[in-house]
């Protein structure tokens, strides 16, 4: 009787892959800053996950989903892969991190299959949820209009590929080389930040009549000398006129009114037929890739074993960050965060291993769900409720401003 009763308190208390802030490596681990899960399965092989906090409250937000991407117990199956880089905030990322999935798994049970179209209906639908919650919580707190997010979404299913971003995260294939056997990095998502020539030009022959609409400030290239990115879920300020204006921040607000949206948060979306010579993927968001090269991350995951990939790319970065600033990665790593902002970004990580047999089975063959959260870093966060509605945001946010204060 007493061994029954103590399987079942076990039970009762098991840690949850959707909240990961215990110390065991069932959920993740975290080490200061750092939260990391080393190695995990998914149904098409596995998984490496990391995330180092930079800023005073945790920006960036992250997801892998595995099992039936339906409502229905039918399928399809496959894996699902989300970075979301939020700026101005963390309410915008959290809140994608809270729906996005479950639009997109909405919209394939409609469907009853997997396309483009229903990545594309998913990103509009939590577009639009985020909208309505900046509309309900105008009056009483009109900066969430000047909070958004870069959202990049992977998702593998009957052997192909989806990859879909609005931002400047990216997404990479190390992919075998057959004539050399080398393992090349090949860049899958397209970014949209002011940056790149490309995407400054869109903005013009998108805005012919708005010759500011792109400014070189303080030597970066921002649109409408406010934001570098041209794509994202969120930063309503720069898509509905009615948000830009008072009691909007005057930083925020335009001098000439919004004739039309001038960020959009329609993805760019690809798919990839997956092959045998495709070994792994990388998903980060920018922090990553302001310190490392394509090919950099791609030798750093290939030279070395699964376990622990995601989290050696982290450290890769940091170390990068820290010779950058003509300093040990030892004094780095002892800078708290908010000022470690000044140092490097958020930071988070996502490897995922293709085993070609996996792959090939996984469309047909029922396996274990996996619903894992890369959010864990944040220690303010361990008290807050998923932001899914206004009420809900305004209360977690205000929680973890106090507990970040009091820390």
């Amino acid at each position: 009787m007493l061994s029954t009763l103590i399987n079942f308190l076990k039970a009762c208390w098991r840690p949850s892959d959707r909240y990961p802030y215990t110390g065991s490596d069932t959920a993740g681990k975290q080490d200061g800053l750092l939260w990391y899960k080393d190695l995990g399965h998914h149904l098409n092989g596995e998984f490496s996950m990391a995330v180092v906090q930079a800023n005073m409250l945790l920006e960036d937000q992250s997801q892998i989903e595995s099992g039936s991407l339906s409502f229905l117990d039918s399928g399809p199956y496959g894996t699902f892969i989300g970075v979301y880089d939020g700026h101005g905030g963390p309410e915008t990322s959290r809140y994608v991190n809270d729906h996005l999935f479950q639009n997109l798994k909405r919209f394939t049970t409609e469907q009853q299959s997997m396309s483009i179209d229903v990545i594309q209906k998913a990103f509009q639908a939590t577009e639009d949820g985020f909208l309505s919650i900046v509309a309900k919580q105008w009056i009483v707190k009109p900066q969430l209009a000047a909070v958004g997010s870069c959202c990049l979404v992977g998702v593998i299913c009957n052997g192909v590929l989806y990859i879909a971003n609005a931002g400047d995260s990216r997404a990479v294939l190390g992919r075998v080389v057959k004539a050399t056997g080398e393992v090349i990095g090949i860049q899958l998502s397209t970014e949209h930040n002011a940056s790149i020539e490309s995407v400054r030009q869109e903005l013009h022959r998108l805005h012919p009549d708005d010759p500011q609409i792109v400014v070189l400030k303080h030597n970066v290239w921002r649109v409408k000398g406010l934001i570098q990115i041209s794509r994202s879920i969120g930063d309503v300020y720069l898509k509905k006129a009615e948000f830009n204006r008072e009691p909007l921040y005057a930083k925020f607000r335009l001098r000439d009114p919004i004739r039309r949206p001038i960020l959009t948060a329609d993805p760019s979306i690809s798919t990839h037929e997956l092959q045998p010579d495709d070994r792994f993927l990388i998903f980060a968001s920018d922090g990553l890739w302001e310190h490392l090269t394509n090919q950099e991350a791609v030798d750093i995951v290939q030279n070395h074993p699964n376990n622990g990939s995601a989290r050696r790319l982290v450290k890769a970065a940091l170390q990068e960050a820290a010779k950058k600033r003509e300093m040990r990665y030892s004094d780095l790593k002892k800078i708290e965060r908010g000022v470690r902002r000044h140092f490097h970004d958020d930071i988070t990580v996502v490897v995922v291993f293709l085993d070609s047999n996996l792959v090939s089975k996984a469309s047909s063959c029922k396996g274990p769900n996996l619903s894992l959260r890369g959010g864990g870093v944040n220690m303010a966060a361990k008290t807050l409720a998923p932001l899914s509605t206004a009420t809900e945001i305004s209360s977690t946010t205000t929680a973890a401003a106090t507990a970040a204060t009091a820390m």
